[in-house]
């Protein structure tokens, strides 16, 4: 497996290249394979043709990959800020949001039928379902999917799919939107504090400062809202669902490990199995304690429920799978540009006061959460670049210098003309 794969998570909103999780099929090559030299390509013209053949094919693919990361960076912020928009309009009239939840998560059962439909619509060497079922099985151990597996790989994931989830969801009850959606951004910040302590990866100075950020942004949330009750609940249900996520992907990697684009949709299907069969009992209690109550099934809003869930199965989809088009830095983008999008419509459709506070919290949280996108060499890259700079101005200088020394030398020669003939 290639060291250095692509990945992302099989978590909603929670796409960080600081965890990276699931990686890129057909993204290996054998570590004994020589990549290609200069004494393999015939010399002369020809080699010169096809190494410009190949800037050429380079050049076209990475721009092919920006097109898409455009298109998907569009997708994933329209999908999320709308999934948070028609959430907040669902409980004017509908005032569940661990029932909306259920609801919502029971669609990941569509997570592989989906795959497979596009395995067999895509792929050269076609797989049976059962084959392909067997196949990404794998993913959990030599005996594939079994009973213990399921409640040991499965279930503890399951829960915090939905904790996440309803937290979230519950924090729009409180809040506004804008609020909820740049608070969650947080969540990066927490999955690099649980990754570095938990399964010690790289420390990085400037990720640090992103999570002193982050928590600073926090800070200030509640602080602009003068620490209310409301306000204050709100921000700690967000903060909640964020923790519930970085956990669900460290724990993703240190239980699992990494899964392909078929076991990470095999993985989610399971998640909506669990949800189906485990969890429909709370809100059936919910419901008969009154917690969650409706008078009549004709009083939900069904055009909004089943909105919100292909909304935010959509989300899910694109967040997963878009990588395989593009960078995963582009799709991180897609989640933070949802900020400004949501605090677009709050300003025309609530009272929300973008006071100065406000403002300068959402920046600094923005700041953290675009701090944890620089990559890891990052450092590395900007020595080597401020070096290059440096050579270049020094010899710039040496040719300026050398151009002024000749003009002198032949305006010497001009003014002491030679007598020989």
């Amino acid at each position: 497996m290639k060291k250095h794969s692509a990945r992302v998570a099989p978590l909603s909103a929670c796409n960080s290249p600081v965890l990276t999780l699931t990686k890129v099929e057909g993204d290996e090559r054998p570590r004994d394979s020589p990549a290609p030299t200069e004494t393999q390509m015939p010399a002369g013209v020809e080699a010169g043709g096809r190494a410009g053949h190949c800037c050429w094919k380079c050049s076209r693919e990475q721009l092919k990959k920006f097109f898409w990361g455009v298109a998907v960076v569009l997708c994933i912020c329209s999908s999320w800020a709308g999934s948070t928009q028609l959430a907040k309009l669902t409980f004017k009239k509908f005032d569940a949001p661990f029932t909306l939840t259920w609801f919502a998560t029971n669609w990941n059962f569509l997570f592989f039928p989906l795959y497979y439909a596009g395995h067999v619509c895509k792929s050269t060497e076609k797989q049976s379902l059962k084959q392909r079922y067997r196949e990404c099985c794998r993913f959990f151990g030599d005996n594939g999917l079994t009973v213990k597996v399921f409640f040991t790989k499965a279930a503890p994931f399951g829960v915090l799919w939905t904790l996440t989830n309803y937290l979230y969801l519950h924090a729009i009850k409180k809040i506004n939107t804008t609020d909820v959606s740049v608070l969650f951004c947080c969540n990066k910040a927490f999955v690099f504090l649980l990754s570095w302590i938990v399964l010690r990866d790289r420390f990085m100075g400037v990720r640090i400062v992103a999570a002193i950020l982050a928590i600073a942004g926090i800070v200030m949330m509640t602080y602009a809202d003068g620490f209310h009750n409301h306000s204050v609940i709100g921000i700690a249900l967000v903060v909640g669902s964020a923790s519930m996520s970085a956990l669900y992907k460290v724990l993703f990697k240190l239980l699992l490990g990494s899964a392909k684009f078929g076991e990470a949709a095999l993985f989610l299907s399971i998640l909506g199995v669990f949800n189906i069969l485990f969890i429909t009992c709370i809100p059936i209690i919910l419901y008969f304690t009154k917690v969650e109550y409706w008078n009549s099934f004709d009083d939900i809003p069904w055009g909004n429920l089943c909105g919100f869930s292909v909304l935010l199965l959509t989300f899910n989809i694109v967040l997963n799978f878009g990588i395989a088009v593009t960078y995963p830095t582009l799709m991180s983008l897609g989640v933070v540009l949802s900020v400004p999008v949501n605090a677009v419509v709050d300003h025309y459709t609530s009272q929300i006061v973008f006071n100065g506070v406000r403002v300068i919290a959402i920046i600094i949280i923005g700041l953290g959460f675009l701090l944890l996108l620089l990559p890891e060499e990052w450092d590395v890259w900007l020595i080597k670049l401020l070096m290059r700079l440096k050579v270049r101005k020094k010899e710039e200088t040496a040719e300026g210098n050398g151009d002024i020394g000749s003009g002198l030398q032949s305006k010497h020669r001009r003014t002491h003309p030679s007598f020989a003939r």
